[in-house]
């Protein structure tokens, strides 16, 4: 089969299309038929050799993907060979034609999903959702702050905070992703570049602030999010790509929470919980992925360019 494979960190040019066997299962594993792979910023990270934990070398990169299940090794019960699904992670790296799965590492793909939205559940959506309900604990009539809200986590982080029953401002630097965020559900779509961003958030809110922000560019953001904050607000930190100075006082006067997270520190029993949710959403309509761009698995190097451009839109996923 063919695989996207990462033999030495660097640039996106490190990302080499080769010819690799076919993966076989052992006992609680399967493999399943890639037809889509998910593209997050975080596999960027990774092959730059740049993020906390490293691979060992060479690898295939990706956690999401969706397809039709292969094969299935000794023990496993909850699939069989035909049966669509979808990857929150994988043994093997899902930028590939196929992949090498435990069973809990896969999950039933809705009837309705396309095999594209399928790449486009596991870290985009499961990390909005643990953002929201796990580490924010928002709270339906509640307002969020969704910044960079025409991207993957973005998008689903709208759908999710709006299904729910929050009034949702997004924010987005193009007209086009402003549009987006407003037709994945969100009340009110800002531009994130304005130089009066907050005070338009501010009259929003009645002077009040916003309850919950998810931030996706910390370094950039974290210190006007501070003031931005309702009493008792929230900010989760999903993305971050430098350091950044904040005055305290900003968070103490507000008995204001920061918190991170990442999907790395999710406990198995919790993960199985999140895609419960997230598979019952998908079936019933609440959510619906958005795809921006859909690239040949060879073209994996400008994947990796344009989930880090500006202007983010939907999700990206490759083609094998």
């Amino acid at each position: 089969m063919k695989a996207i494979v990462v033999s030495e960190f660097g640039g996106p040019e490190r990302l080499q299309l080769r010819e690799v066997p076919d993966p076989q299962p052992g006992p609680g594993q399967l493999v399943v038929r890639i037809r889509a792979a998910g593209v997050n910023p975080v596999e960027t990270y990774i092959r730059s050799g740049t993020y906390a934990s490293k691979p060992q070398l060479p690898y295939t990169p990706g956690a999401d993907g969706a397809g039709e299940v292969l094969r299935v090794g000794q023990g496993v019960s909850r699939f069989k060979a035909g049966d669509r699904v979808y990857t929150s992670a994988s043994l093997s790296g899902t930028y590939a034609e196929q992949a090498l799965c435990a069973e809990a590492q896969v999950y039933r793909l809705a009837a309705k999903a396309s095999f594209a939205q399928g790449a486009a559940l596991g870290v985009p959506y499961g990390t909005a959702y643990r953002a929201l309900f796990g580490k924010a604990h928002a709270q339906p009539g509640e307002t969020v702050l969704v910044h960079g809200a025409s991207g993957g986590v973005g998008t689903a982080a709208v759908q999710l905070a709006r299904s729910r029953g929050l009034t949702v401002i997004g924010t987005a630097g193009t007209d086009r992703g402003r549009g987006l965020v407003l037709e994945n559900g969100a009340h009110h779509a800002l531009d994130h570049h304005a130089v009066d961003c907050a005070e338009q958030i501010a009259k929003l809110t009645g002077g009040a602030g916003v309850n919950v922000i998810l931030e996706m560019l910390a370094n950039k953001n974290l210190s006007r999010d501070l003031q931005m904050l309702s009493k008792f607000g929230r900010v989760v930190v999903i993305g971050n790509r430098g350091t950044i100075e904040i005055n305290p006082r900003d968070a103490m006067g507000r008995d204001a929470t920061i918190t991170g997270m990442t999907l790395f520190n999710v406990s198995p029993p919790e993960l199985a919980s999140i895609h419960a949710a997230l598979g019952a959403a998908l079936e019933t309509g609440a959510i619906h992925p958005v795809i921006g761009q859909e690239i040949p698995l060879a073209q994996a190097a400008r994947a990796h360019e344009a989930v880090m451009a500006d202007g983010a839109y939907g999700k990206i996923v490759l083609v094998p």
